[in-house]
């Protein structure tokens, strides 16, 4: 079935001029309503058990939620507003008092939101970002008006009342920018609970019933995930690196092609389709989607429990005689082989380290093990032969501090090789650039032979290398040709 067309195009508007993501997606009758601020979140929620059965719409925007039920509006609630700085409030009352000026204002506030627990209002903010020249102006229009602190929506769900029924009566759940998350009743949309997090939250999960359980998964702006309960508030182990606004539905297809980036995606019933894909692009379309009602999925493994190939037995081989023997050769001598291994795991370890010991002291390892000059080297061999073209990469990996007095030297077999240049000084070494150091190497030999070239980094008044590099290489293929 998955070869075959499911998906039916019901409706396709290029130019429908909708700008929007998945959180303010929801499936209703053709309506239209124009709002006073951008919508943070768009869901649909039964709030009473009246016949007949219409669902309501909640659109959050701003410090509202809008209620609307058979496409008319019919409530609007509005967040509580927040506890105000009595400092902040105060200053201000001083300066409705002309006690005064604007600039002694500015510097009051500007104290008080270095220090305050409480935030500023919106505006003593304002305030604060105007020029000296515009600040006069500001007081006069503002002072008598009393302060208030309101903060704004951020995300929007729903929750079960009491029953788990798909027609059930639902609360609205709302994330606020004030690190709040409200359960508001559905019917009186009054506050039945508050919880706080530490973070502004930007998506929700909720599953349960409020009058019997339910958890709130809330992921925030500072990347962790909280897990709310009636009673708990846990946050998760492994916090987010970042958040986005993805939503994942898991259906049968393989690819969807669109003609312009899908922006937001909404998948359930609509009408009396039950599978509808509703999309919208970033240019402003609107793609909808019909679900063939005569489409076959294969469900594969979709069966709870363990998978089918579980239940297989496995065709295991009798225990043969030699099987038996070693069995009871290790039971017998369990502790003797339990000792010899160490002594050779102790062995191991032993010839490594004299290795690694023996590897820093003849400097044969491609970093410096000097403190004074920490250096790293790589060599590259270019050409088929018999001229190769060597290329040494030089770094310093010192944090600040340059590196001088260098020189390379070139140990070889002279009767296979030869060099323009053998030993050259080094320039001055940077922290943290490459240096390539170029040369040429000619083969000597026809019998398609090749041995190691050995690179020393010296640095003058020492007589040990900073660094040793064995090149092995390539055959001549060039002279073998000849």
């Amino acid at each position: 079935a998955s070869k075959q067309i499911t998906l039916l195009y019901a409706h396709y508007d290029p130019v429908a001029n909708l700008y929007t993501f998945s959180s303010c997606i929801g499936k209703i009758s053709p309506y239209e309503n124009t709002l006073l601020d951008l919508p943070t979140g768009l869901v649909s929620f039964l709030m009473d058990q009246h016949e007949p059965r219409t669902p309501a719409i909640a659109v959050a925007s701003g410090p509202f939620i809008y209620v609307y039920k058979n496409l008319r509006p019919y409530f609007k609630f509005t967040l509580p507003p927040l506890e105000v700085n009595a400092l902040e409030q105060d200053v201000w009352n001083q300066a409705r008092e002309d006690m005064i000026d604007p600039l002694s204002l500015k510097e009051m506030l500007e104290g008080i939101r270095d220090k305050a627990d409480v935030p500023l209002s919106v505006r003593s903010l304002r305030f604060l970002m105007l020029d000296p020249q515009d600040t006069e102006a500001f007081v006069n229009l503002h002072k008598a008006q009393p302060i208030r602190r309101q903060t704004v929506i951020t995300c929007i769900g729903t929750l079960k009342k009491n029953m788990a029924d798909e027609d059930a009566v639902s609360c609205l759940v709302i994330g606020t920018e004030s690190k709040d998350v409200y359960i508001l009743d559905p019917e009186a949309f009054t506050i039945l609970s508050k919880m706080s997090v530490p973070s502004a939250p930007t998506q929700m999960d909720v599953t349960g019933q409020f009058d019997v359980e339910f958890r709130i998964t809330v992921a925030c702006r500072n990347g962790n995930i909280y897990i709310l309960r009636r009673y708990e508030v846990r946050v998760l182990q492994h916090p987010l690196k970042s958040l986005q606004n993805i939503i994942i539905y898991t259906i049968h297809l393989k690819k969807i092609l669109t003609k312009d980036v899908v922006t937001s995606i909404c998948f359930g019933r609509y009408g009396r389709e039950d599978g509808t894909l509703i999309m919208t692009t970033k240019g402003g379309g609107l793609i909808v989607k019909i679900l063939k009602r005569t489409a076959v999925f294969d469900d594969r493994d979709s069966a709870p429990g363990p998978p089918l190939a579980q239940s297989i037995r496995l065709n295991i081989p009798k225990k043969t005689k030699l099987y038996v023997d070693q069995t009871m050769r290790e039971r017998e001598n369990a502790v003797a082989m339990h000792r010899a291994f160490q002594m050779d795991l102790s062995r191991l370890r032993l010839a490594a380290a004299r290795a690694y010991v023996k590897a820093l002291e003849s400097s044969l390892t491609p970093m410096s093990s000097s403190l004074s000059e920490p250096l790293k080297m790589n060599a590259v061999v270019q050409g088929l032969g018999p001229s190769f073209k060597l290329t040494l990469n030089i770094q310093n990996t010192a944090a600040c501090r340059p590196v001088m007095h260098l020189a390379i030297s070139f140990l070889y077999d002279e009767s296979l090789y030869s060099m323009r240049t053998a030993f050259f000084k080094i320039p001055l070494l940077v922290p943290g650039l490459n240096y390539p150091i170029d040369t040429f190497v000619e083969c000597l030999s026809d019998k398609g032979i090749s041995d190691i070239i050995k690179v020393f980094v010296l640095r003058e008044g020492k007589s040990a290398p900073l660094l040793t590099a064995h090149i092995n290489m390539p055959v001549s293929e060039g002279l073998a040709l000849n």
